[in-house]
This record gives C-alpha cells, sequence and structure tokens, in this order.
C-alpha cells in the first residue's frame, strides 16, 4: 500500500493506493474509498535511433564502398562507406591496381578499415590525404 500527499486548489489530500490492477486502481482519499481508472500516457524519446548496415568484415571492397561508373566516361569512384579519418593510403595516380589490392586504410568508429580494389583498374587520382577527416560518401580516388 502506498501512501500519498496531494494539495489541489489549497486542499489537502491523503491518498491510500489499496489495490493496483493494470489501469484500475482502489484509492482511499481521506477515508472515502473509490475505483478509479489510471490513464497513462506513452513517453517516446527524443533520442533518435541510429540504424547502420552491418559490415561484414574490415576488407571493404569498392562496391561496398559506393562504386560508381561515370555516365560519360569510363572512370570508377571510390566512395567513404563511412565517417571517419584517413590513416594510410598504399596508392598514387598512375598506379595500377588488381583486384584485392588495399587502397586505404581509414579508422571509422573507432576501427581500422581497409578499403580494396574490386576490379583491376588505374588510380587516376587521389582526393584525399593522410590525416584526412571523410564523411559519408565523400569521394576518395577515381580510378579508370
Amino acid at each position: 500500500m502506498r501512501n500519498f500527499k496531494f494539495s489541489i486548489r489549497g486542499n489537502n489530500y491523503e491518498v491510500d493506493i489499496l489495490r493496483l490492477e493494470g489501469n484500475q486502481a482502489e484509492i482511499e482519499v481521506n477515508g472515502t474509498t473509490y475505483c478509479v481508472e489510471i490513464e497513462r500516457k506513452r513517453i517516446e524519446s527524443k533520442t533518435p535511433i541510429l540504424v547502420r548496415s552491418a559490415m561484414p568484415n574490415s576488407n571493404i571492397s569498392v562496391s561496398e564502398a559506393k562504386m560508381t561508373s561515370g555516365e560519360k566516361s569510363a572512370l570508377s569512384q571510390v566512395t567513404a562507406p563511412l565517417p571517419g579519418n584517413i590513416m594510410q593510403i598504399f596508392v598514387k595516380p598512375g598506379d595500377k591496381v588488381k583486384r584485392g589490392d588495399k587502397l586505404i586504410i581509414y579508422e571509422a568508429m573507432k576501427m581500422e578499415n581497409n578499403l580494396v580494389a574490386e576490379k583491376d583498374g588505374t588510380v587516376k587520382s587521389i582526393k584525399i590525404n593522410v590525416g584526412d577527416s571523410v564523411s559519408q560518401g565523400d569521394l576518395l580516388i577515381e580510378m579508370e
């Protein structure tokens, strides 16, 4: 049994909860028993829920890094799959790469991630430097 004291419009009330089942309660107010229905409002959290796609392992292929082909050219663009910091770059413009070659190591979500080439090609340009912070979708490397 719970006991509460209320002051409503200057009047003092002593309320005892005698029984509580679901949304029905039997209460006693200043010696008189009442059966009341309790209305409970659902309070929604103001904190947004972030949903991220699961990454199968730390070797992220170019296709998982949103590799896109230009409509008018044969350039492939490697973009950042997650926000992070560039830690190491293994290629330079003009380098020929084969499928599976490591292109970049970058830190995202406190983990080191490897970007690897999904297909053979030649590095045309590198749009980032070691130590740069990148956002999701930022262009990192262009390949032919």
